[in-house]
């Protein structure tokens, strides 16, 4: 567990998640589901259709 702790202390980009960098490490790491890959993909569309509205929001109070 040391020894993971000190790779992930040298890690030059931190991972997202310790847990699972340590998951990982440790070999306990399962496979993922598609299912959870897939609804990272439309958490991430959505981030990107969010960001839009506020932009376009932004805008639109401009012009009032």
């Amino acid at each position: 567990l040391f020894a993971v702790l000190v790779a992930l202390y040298e890690e030059p980009e931190k991972p997202d998640s310790a847990l699972d960098f340590l998951k990982h490490h440790l070999g306990a790491s399962a496979p993922e589901n598609p299912e959870i890959e897939a609804l990272r993909l439309e958490v991430a569309e959505m981030k990107e259709k969010y960001e839009a509205v506020l932009e376009e929001n932004k805008k639109l109070k401009t012009k009032v």
